[in-house]
């Protein structure tokens, strides 16, 4: 009887070292993960579910905003915003247990939409850094919340606020922390959040800076208040530009880079473009509609674009495509996912809908065929979801932040 036990003890033990050694799990410590493209080298997580769906491991209310989660070092950090006060919440990664919040004064700024903060924490080492829509920026001790410092770069530098305000999540490349804020981004000393450059006091775009080469010089791609634009890493000074006019002057999703060609998009400018840069010269290899990124980033894999086409306001047209990155032809089309958002992790789509629904799918310029797809949310759902470690993190507007369990077992 000993011998039969312990042999099925020794084949349990095998089957979870198994499931367990195909899992290669990962933190995602800022916006868009640590390569700043939307996609996780995590592999073995489980992409398909049962028909309700993943398990929920924790849920939690964080406030009315758009803010996605960083992970890192056992560690979930978000934002949200109730009654004009801006809460910063990090919470453990596993179990949701709150290990530290900092609140302070922020207007929620309801302009067509729930409002509230924008931007997503970024985890650097031991300390995160946030930013409001008003521009106050923190430097945060990352497991206790003691502030390192902080200042409101708005007013430091007297910066017009794009009419939604900022958005910019913050890019750490060294000693230096940049932000979308300005004519076209400035740095700070991340260590003491003096300024080292900025580029002017015109209003931002909404994207996120992305680091890359132009020229042989190490470079920052963002989408500004006028288009598209790239600058000097260590001066900031503009090495190219692209105007992309539309109504509000709005710019959001980030610049693809694909060696030396930037894909950009906007919605609001009705237009989406493959640039080429050449000796400061900017030349759209194509241009059209196929692919007008309103809220949310597209991704690139293998040659192909995947992302969210068309606007998700009140009159929604949104829907999610393929698109070929070379020529700009679509590939396919899906409708349901709505104006929502997506990222890529071991081969497949995660995608959050609009309204909430939960879908895995392989990447493939051939169609978009759901693996899985379960409601984990109500309301709105604008926000990327975000894959760490075997644990799926989705959120909604008004500030219901989801864990579901994606370990195999």
């Amino acid at each position: 009887m000993i011998k039969i036990q312990l042999k099925i003890h020794c084949i349990l033990v095998l089957t979870l070292l198994f499931a367990t050694a195909h899992l290669r799990a990962n933190d995602w410590p800022n916006w868009r993960g640590p390569d700043h493209n939307g996609i996780s080298t995590e592999a073995g997580w489980l992409a398909q579910w049962p028909a309700d769906g993943p398990l929920r491991l924790w849920k939690a209310s964080v406030g009315i905003g758009f803010s996605s989660v960083a992970v890192a070092q056992g560690r979930a950090y978000t934002m949200g915003n109730k009654g004009d006060i801006d809460t910063v919440f990090c919470f453990d990664a596993e179990t949701g247990k709150l290990i530290w919040k900092h609140s302070y004064p922020c207007p929620i700024s309801p302009l067509y939409y729930e409002g509230g903060p924008s931007a997503t924490p970024t985890v650097d080492g031991n300390t995160v850094f946030t930013m409001s829509k008003k521009g106050d920026v923190f430097c945060f001790a990352a497991d206790t919340g003691k502030i390192i410092w902080s200042k409101n770069i708005a007013q430091e530098l007297s910066l017009d606020s794009p009419m939604w305000g900022f958005a910019s999540s913050a890019l750490i490349e060294g000693k230096i922390l940049y932000l979308n804020v300005g004519t076209c981004g400035v740095a700070l000393d991340k260590s003491t959040g003096k300024v080292t450059w900025s580029t002017g006091t015109s209003p931002s775009g909404y994207s996120t800076p992305v680091p890359c080469t132009i020229g042989g010089k190490a470079a920052l791609a963002l989408m500004t208040g006028a288009g598209a634009a790239g600058v000097d890493l260590a001066t900031g000074a503009e090495l190219w530009q692209f105007p992309m006019k539309g109504n509000y002057n709005l710019q959001v999703a980030d610049p693809i880079i694909a060696g030396d060609h930037f894909f950009v998009s906007s919605a609001y400018a009705n237009t989406d473009a493959l640039l080429q840069i050449e000796d400061g010269t900017t030349k759209a290899v194509w241009q059209n509609t196929n692919l007008r990124n309103q809220i949310n980033s597209s991704v690139l894999v293998d040659g192909f674009l995947y992302g969210v086409d068309g606007m998700a306001g009140p009159s929604p047209s949104a829907s999610l495509k393929c698109v070929a990155l070379q020529s700009g032809a679509v590939k396919w089309e899906f409708p349901d996912l709505g104006g929502g958002a997506l990222m890529v992790a071991d081969g497949k789509i995660i995608a959050l809908s609009d309204k909430g629904e939960l879908f895995t799918a392989a990447v493939s310029p051939q169609s978009f065929t759901p693996i899985s797809r379960a409601q984990v949310l109500g309301g709105r759902c604008w926000t990327v979801p975000v894959l760490a470690n075997a644990r799926i993190y989705c959120r909604n507007a008004k500030g219901d932040l989801v864990c579901l369990d994606v370990k195999p077992h």
